[in-house]
């Protein structure tokens, strides 16, 4: 794209630099320091594929991930992220048992069949099924004989069974419902949508001859099914969800006990990647665990990137200090301008057919199609979702302004909390070098409405570029196809807002 043939001479005409030309000047350059040429259009924004593949056996429908922060990823986070087309990985600054539990709560979310539903005895109260919605999200729980599956099904309970009970003491075999609507084991997942959709029930249980509970079936996966049809699942139609993890020797715990509640992903969370212990994590990792995928990070160079490759990662996390929050560049004189990371470590991992993501200094649409157009197969953002209504942490408000709470991995607060700590390996030091600030971001709303505004964004940006996938785009960019051209500090203040007495900004990740 980006160049044509002359009638008369017969001779190409192309303008612009090929991608080696630009990164290999004397110095490091970022998203703004660019502008990729436009191609050839014959096709419209929404022909735009944004399918990607992520580590070397997921895939996810939009290239967003969300970053591994204790105010940006948790199970809510993961969920919307999910449901949307892309994936969440929850961070690490939380028990093991409770990162698992956000984990569990995100494959159990959403499901076809689900094979392993909660289930109740009728002597459990009414405060069990308040603990399981307040943890899972949902209620609709059966009941069998002895609290287990494979016992024979006696009722269910739903929310109108409960909601107006003010004693939550009371047993279950006093308010479930016994005259119940069930399908048998063996159905197809069609002729049980069908039944559901028949009955106007919220579950269907699923049960063998001697009624023994087996499954269940739920209508409000159903409705989500027809409004995201776009959804990252697995095999077994439940959500994807990654999780973070650290190399520290009382992390093997927690990485047993994720892959134990179904984590598709695991990250290994290291500012500085490039290390014997992360290179020994992922060998272990890899025979131990050889269907799980690992992510491995964060590197910025070929070196560093061809060595967590031979050990065994699926999937390479790009940039060092590059975020919003991190300070790591100034602090501690290591890093590597991001566009020129990517570049340089996605021809790398190219050769070995492992994708590279993108993660920090993303601040809008264009800087999203920019990591793409450079070897990202995706991005990992934080400061972008971050104040969101699904982001962790409260709202408050500032000078008028309403605000959430947003801070660094490496900043002192996050450390303290032991999840940073352990990331930037000063978990047993005494003195702490902050490589992160904590401040708070603008309330940017609900996902469900912002994220679909900055994808469309991003389609229209390959439309104009002139390829119809990622896929295609790389190709172009390892061809020398994709023509870019730098910036001087004037090209870019004319290219943005300039020349006027106030304006409205538009949504937040547009500018």
């Amino acid at each position: 794209m980006a160049r044509s043939t002359s009638a008369k001479s017969g001779k190409t005409l192309q303008d612009g630099f090929s991608a080696s030309t630009i990164f290999e000047k004397d110095q490091g350059i970022t998203y703004k320091d660019f502008l990729i040429l436009p191609g050839y259009i014959d096709f419209a924004p929404q022909d735009v594929n944004l399918e990607t593949r992520i580590t070397r056996n997921v895939k996810i429908k939009l290239p967003l991930i969300s970053s591994p922060m204790d105010t940006v990823t948790e199970s809510r986070m993961a969920i919307t992220m999910a449901l949307l087309g892309g994936i969440g990985i929850i961070h690490n600054n939380l028990s093991i048992e409770d990162q698992a539990a956000q984990v569990e709560r995100v494959k159990r979310y959403e499901n076809g069949f689900i094979t392993e539903p909660i289930v109740l005895s009728p002597k459990n109260t009414i405060a069990d099924i308040d603990n399981i919605s307040e943890r899972y999200g949902f209620s609709g729980v059966p009941i069998t004989e002895d609290g287990t599956l494979r016992s024979k099904l006696v009722g269910i309970v739903a929310n109108r069974d409960v909601d107006f009970e003010r004693d939550r003491t009371i047993l279950l075999s006093k308010v479930m419902t016994t005259d119940l609507i069930t399908a048998p084991k063996g159905i197809s997942l069609v002729q049980a949508n069908e039944i559901l959709r028949k009955s106007k029930k919220g579950k269907l249980p699923i049960v063998d001859k001697e009624g023994r509970l087996v499954a269940l079936m739920s209508r409000s996966d159903l409705v989500k099914n027809r409004e995201y049809p776009f959804a990252t699942k697995d095999e077994q139609k439940r959500l994807r969800v990654g999780a973070a993890v650290s190399t520290h020797p009382h992390d093997r715990e927690r990485i047993d006990m994720l892959v134990a509640r179904g984590v598709d992903l695991l990250v290994v969370d290291s500012a500085q990647g490039y290390s014997k212990f992360q290179i020994d994590l992922l060998k272990e990792l890899k025979k131990k665990y050889p269907n799980v995928d690992v992510m491995a990070g964060n590197v910025v160079t070929r070196e560093q990137g061809d060595a967590l490759i031979r050990a065994g990662a699926d999937g390479l996390r790009i940039g060092m200090g590059p975020g919003s929050i991190c300070i790591t560049q100034d602090t501690m004189a290591c890093g590597r301008s991001q566009a020129t990371a990517v570049y340089y470590t996605a021809q790398m991992a190219a050769k070995h057919k492992i994708p590279v993501i993108a993660d920090g200094g993303i601040a809008n649409i264009g800087d999203i199609a920019k990591a793409l157009a450079v070897g990202g197969s995706a991005v990992m953002v934080g400061s972008l979702l971050a104040g969101s209504k699904e982001a962790p942490g409260e709202y408050f408000y500032e000078n008028g302004v309403r605000l959430k709470k947003f801070r660094g991995m490496a900043s002192i607060e996050a450390m303290e909390g032991g999840g940073g700590a352990k990331r930037y390996n000063v978990e047993d030091q005494k003195i702490k070098v902050a490589q992160g600030v904590s401040g708070a971001v603008v309330d940017k709303g609900s996902l469900f409405e912002f994220i679909p505004y900055l994808m469309q964004g991003v389609r229209h940006a390959l439309q104009d570029m002139g390829y119809r996938d990622i896929p295609s785009l790389h190709k172009a960019l390892h061809a020398s196809k994709l023509r870019f051209e730098p910036r001087s500090l004037a090209a870019q203040a004319q290219g943005g807002v300039h020349g006027l007495y106030s304006y409205k900004k538009p949504i937040i990740g547009a500018e």
